[in-house]
């Protein structure tokens, strides 16, 4: 799997496994976050799938690697 074909619901799926939890989700964005998390993850809930960079940013505020990250998204 590629970072650029990640799905919402996947990505959802993966944010709930790894502690956050939503802050809102109403209108055209989501944000999440736990205790701790230094930023916010924000991402467009009509953009089918979500774009790369969102991903990239929300790996970086996880501190996390890349692999650690798609070793997690591969064991949904």
């Amino acid at each position: 799997k590629k970072l650029s074909n990640i799905t919402v619901k996947e990505f959802r799926d993966l944010l709930l496994r790894l502690g956050l939890q939503p802050l809102r989700t109403a209108g055209g964005h989501e944000i999440w976050s736990k205790p701790g998390l230094r930023r916010t993850i924000v991402f467009q809930t009509h953009v089918e799938p979500i774009p790369e960079f969102v991903v990239r940013n929300a790996i970086r505020d996880l501190e996390m690697t890349r692999q650690e990250f798609m070793e997690k998204l591969e064991s949904l």
